[in-house]
């Protein structure tokens, strides 16, 4: 028997999950490569980081995904080298393995623009370790404020900078506010909700600038009402242990600034030949996500720049599981031994959408420009639609519904962890403190 088509997914985000999964019972066999153990729903990432869900609400193994494949397989490793002559791909452990398609779905990570004071000072929200990092911090602010020494170390207890008026800024700023009205006065008698100072910086002259006006503009006067201060044109230009300095002159004293105004793409390959990128430092590719020249390589989500009439295609995870699956259509022609007859990649948008809090969100769905109440409802059901396994749509809409009736986030424990050795040699750098 002849052997059969080799692909090795590196990443298992949204986009190298959909390949993997939509190539899952086709004659390829498929070993999906990533350095964690399991697939991570990032949109809700900062619900964990609010004291809302559990880490496990949101995760899901690759192992349990795959449990029944008769043709994928999971390894849990770091890819350090991509050989497109020799076609393999070489890991941290030393382990070299061949391809005749190879998908790099290696998603994207924070980005300071090189600011080395930024990155030390300032609390990430894109990985599962540092958004359990970001709940102990603030869960931490709210216990020393209860015995700080005086009303200005208190009160740069209680002001939490968060830079970035996107999705990801705009929920957390929402969720953020909701947990302090929450616990502020009953759980902390000491502390009351009106103690608690949130600040949204955005660079633009708007929030949510991927959305229509009108939402942006509803999502700032939501946020106000909801008593945050929403700073536009202004950027965070320094910041230290105790504050942060903005670009309109005005100085913060804080021990909390959240990061997430802006991400870059994890590059697969490194400093492996002349390998076109865009200004964003996204891989080029061509009209079907294939590298350039280098045959048999396809790149999608956040490390693919795909052009469009207005740019590039955003880093989001719609974009990224349409390519996913692009590619494996694509993988399975070549499989079949048959002729290239797929059209070239076209990204259809299904819409995009934001919550604010409690029966506030905003979305555009096809053109229908939906907010409050209607677009929460409908923020509701995508987000438990595109959960991976039961379990995780069950105990996430139980939080939610307990969240709604009784008002009350219960998971609010402060969880620091040793250093494991062993866990360490897998997942480099995610060990210490929870």
């Amino acid at each position: 028997m002849p052997a059969r088509h080799r692909v090795v997914v590196v990443g298992g985000g949204f986009g190298g999950l959909a390949c993997a999964r939509a190539l899952d019972g086709h004659a390829v066999d498929v070993l999906l490569i990533d350095r964690h153990n399991y697939h991570l729903f990032t949109p809700l990432l900062y619900q964990v980081a609010t004291s809302l869900l559990n880490p496990s609400d949101i995760a899901y193994p690759f192992r349990s995904i795959f449990r029944r494949s008769k043709n994928v397989r999971f390894r849990q490793a770091r890819v350090t080298a991509v050989d497109g002559e020799r076609r393999i791909v070489g890991t941290d452990a030393g382990e070299e393995f061949g391809f005749d398609s190879l998908v790099l779905a290696t998603g994207s990570t924070n980005d300071y623009f090189s600011n080395r004071e930024l990155a030390g000072h300032t609390l990430g929200m894109k990985a599962l370790s540092e958004a359990m990092r970001l709940r102990n911090h603030v869960l931490s602010c709210l216990e020393l404020a209860t015995r700080a020494g005086s009303e200005d170390e208190r009160r740069r207890l209680l002001t939490f900078v968060i830079a970035g008026g996107g999705p990801t800024g705009v929920e957390y700023a929402g969720a953020l506010r909701e947990l302090l009205d929450m616990v502020l006065g009953r759980d902390y008698p000491e502390l009351s909700p009106g103690m608690a100072r949130i600040v949204l910086v955005e660079g633009l002259d708007r929030l949510l600038g991927a959305f229509h006006p009108k939402l942006g503009e509803y999502a700032r006067r939501t946020l106000t009402e909801r008593r945050v201060e929403v700073k536009t044109s202004t950027l965070v230009r320094t910041a230290a242990s105790a504050s942060v300095s903005l670009s309109d002159g005005e100085e913060i004293e804080t021990r909390t600034v959240v990061w997430s105004a802006g991400v870059r793409p994890t590059d697969p390959l490194g400093d492996t030949g002349p390998v076109p990128r865009s200004r964003s430092k996204r891989l080029m590719v061509d009209e079907r996500l294939r590298l350039d020249g280098h045959p048999g390589v396809y790149v999608v989500g956040d490390a693919a720049s795909v052009s469009t009439g207005e740019g590039e295609l955003p880093m989001l995870s719609p974009p990224a599981m349409q390519a996913g699956r692009y590619v494996a259509r694509s993988i399975r022609r070549a499989a079949a031994g048959e002729a290239e007859g797929q059209r070239p990649f076209r990204y259809v948008d299904k819409g995009t959408m934001a919550t604010i809090g409690r029966r506030a969100a905003v979305a555009d769905v096809h053109g229908f420009k939906l907010r409050g109440t209607l677009g929460w409802l409908a923020w509701l059901l995508v987000h438990i639609y595109y959960l991976i396994g039961f379990r995780n749509r069950a105990l996430v809409l139980g939080s939610w519904s307990w969240n709604y009736v009784k008002r009350d986030r219960p998971i609010r424990l402060i969880l620091r962890s040793q250093g494991d050795p062993l866990a360490e040699t897998l997942e480099p750098g995610t060990t210490g403190e929870a």
